[in-house]
C-alpha cells in the first residue's frame, strides 16, 4: 500500500507533539518564563490541564516514559502533596482566569494512587480551575493495577475516557517486553468500565516488538475488533536502552528489522481502516462517532502531548514531575525527578526548569507543522520559504509523497508513512 523508502525512515525525526520540539529546550528558560505565561492568560480562555502521575505499580522494560516503581505508601503520598502545593501555585497566577474544558492524566499509571487520593485530587482540579463547569476527564489505566473499585471511582469522579495499555495480546510478546496481561484482563476491565457508564475507551498498541511479525499483530487486531474500543493508538517501539536502561532486559536480536516494522504499521492501518475506524495522522484511528473522527471529519484535529486531539485549547498547564506546559508563545517543562520537584513545590517555587520561548515564526512554523500532521494539509508562509525548503519538497513531490494544490502543499496517501518527514522540512531547529 505504501512505498518504502529506506532512508527515510532510517532518520530520526521528533513526533512533534509540540514544536520547537522538547530536543530544541533549553534550561535557561524556567520558573520566571512560567510566571510570566500564567499571569498572561487572558480571562475566559479555554484550558486544558495534564496531571503526571510518575509512578506504576510495575515497570515494564519497554517503557520509556518518567515513572518509577510507586513502592511505598509514603512516597506517592508526599508526591500527592506536592502536587496540590503545585496546584495552589499555579492556581495563584492564574488568578481564576482561564476556563477549564479538559483534565487528562497520565504516566507512570495514574491508578497507582489510592482510589480515594484520585477522588479527592479530581475535586481539588474542579473545584480550583473549574469555574463551576464540569470538564471532560481522560486517565491512562495501567489493567494490571486495574480492580472493580477503580470502575467506580472513575464513574464517581466522572470520568468519560480512559485509555488501557496493551501493546499487544501475544503471550510471547508480553513476557519479552515484562508485560503479562491476558486478554480476559482487558475483557474484564472493559465490562467493568462500560456496566459505569463508561463507553470511550482508548487501546494503545505498538508494532517493532520484539518477536512481532505480521501474524501475531494480526491476532492482536482481531482481538481489538472484537472488544471495539473506541480509538486505537498504534505506534512504533522505540528501543534505546541507552536512555532508559530497563529496556536492556529486552532481547535486541528478537526486534524486526525496518523493513518489518514498516510493514506492520502498513498492516496495521489497512487491517483497522477495513474495520471502519477512521485514520488520524499517522497512528491514531477513531471509530465514526467518536468525537476525534468527528473532528477529523472538519480538519479540527490538533495535536498536543497527548498525541492527536480534538482538543481546542491554546493554554495546557502540565502539572506534576516532567509534566510540559504548552502556551501561545512558551514551552514549558517540570522538573523531571519527583524528590527535586517536590523540594521545588516545598520552596513556593513554579517547578518549570527549561522550555522555549516561541516568537513569531516559531509559531508560524508550529502551525504548519500541526497542519501537516493532522489534516495532511498546509499552506506554508511564503516568507517560511527558502531555496532549501523548497528543494526539500520538489523531491518529496518527486517521490510522490507531496503534491501542491496552488499555495497548498498537501501529502498523499502513499506519503502517509512518511508526514513527520514533510513535517521536519519546516523544522528550523533541526540540524
Amino acid at each position: 500500500m505504501w512505498p518504502y523508502f529506506p532512508e527515510l525512515m532510517a532518520r530520526p525525526i521528533p513526533r512533534y507533539t509540540s514544536y520547537p520540539p522538547a530536543t530544541a529546550f533549553d534550561d535557561g528558560v524556567g520558573a520566571e518564563a512560567q510566571a510570566r505565561a500564567l499571569n498572561a492568560v487572558a480571562a475566559g480562555t479555554p484550558l486544558s490541564l495534564y496531571v503526571h502521575i510518575p509512578y506504576c505499580q510495575q515497570i515494564c522494560w519497554y517503557c520509556g516514559c518518567n515513572t518509577g516503581v510507586a513502592g511505598r505508601t509514603h512516597r506517592l503520598a508526599a508526591y500527592l502533596a506536592a502536587l496540590e502545593g503545585e496546584i495552589a501555585l499555579v492556581a495563584k497566577l492564574l488568578g481564576g482566569r482561564g476556563k477549564l474544558h479538559r483534565i487528562a492524566f497520565g504516566g507512570g499509571s495514574p491508578n497507582a494512587i489510592d482510589p480515594i487520593a484520585f477522588v479527592r485530587l479530581v475535586d481539588r482540579l474542579v473545584t480550583i480551575f473549574g469555574g463551576g463547569q464540569a470538564p471532560d476527564i481522560s486517565i491512562e489505566i495501567d489493567p494490571r493495577a486495574f480492580t472493580p473499585d477503580w470502575a467506580m471511582t472513575l464513574s464517581i469522579a466522572q470520568v468519560s475516557r480512559v485509555s488501557f495499555g496493551v501493546q499487544s495480546f501475544d503471550d510471547q510478546i508480553q513476557a519479552a517486553i515484562g508485560r503479562l496481561q491476558p486478554v480476559e484482563m482487558i475483557e474484564t476491565c472493559m465490562a467493568a468500565l462500560r456496566a459505569r457508564g463508561i463507553s470511550a475507551i482508548n487501546f494503545d498498541l505498538m508494532y517493532g516488538l520484539p518477536h512481532q511479525d505480521i501474524a501475531k499483530l494480526e491476532a492482536t487486531l482481531d482481538h481489538v475488533v472484537r472488544l471495539r474500543p473506541s480509538r486505537v493508538a498504534l505506534f512504533g517501539y522505540a528501543h534505546v536502552p541507552h536512555l532508559f536502561p530497563r529496556q536492556r532486559r529486552i532481547d535486541s536480536a528478537a526486534l524486526p528489522g525496518p523493513a518489518a516494522r514498516f510493514d506492520q504499521a502498513a498492516h496495521g492501518h489497512a487491517r483497522l481502516v477495513r474495520e471502519g475506524y477512521v485514520a488520524i495522522g499517522f497512528d491514531h484511528f477513531a471509530l465514526p462517532h467518536d468525537p476525534l473522527a468527528q473532528a477529523a471529519s472538519q480538519g479540527r484535529v490538533r495535536r498536543n502531548f497527548q498525541g492527536f486531539t480534538e482538543d481546542q485549547a491554546d493554554v495546557m498547564i502540565g502539572l506534576g514531575a516532567s509534566a510540559i506546559s504548552l502556551f501561545p508563545d512558551a514551552i514549558l517543562q517540570n522538573e523531571k525527578n519527583p524528590g527535586a520537584y517536590r523540594e521545588k513545590i516545598a520552596a513556593s517555587q513554579l517547578a518549570a526548569v527549561r522550555g522555549v520561548q516561541r516568537g513569531g515564526e516559531d509559531q508560524a512554523r508550529a502551525q504548519v507543522i500541526e497542519h501537516l500532521l493532522c489534516q495532511m494539509r498546509a499552506v506554508p508562509d511564503p516568507l517560511l520559504m527558502d531555496p532549501e525548503l523548497e528543494a526539500l519538497l520538489a523531491h518529496y513531490s518527486a517521490l510522490g509523497l507531496v503534491e501542491w494544490a496552488g499555495p497548498e502543499v498537501r501529502i498523499t496517501e502513499h506519503g502517509r508513512p512518511y508526514a513527520r518527514n514533510v513535517a521536519a522540512a519546516f523544522d528550523r531547529h533541526r540540524s
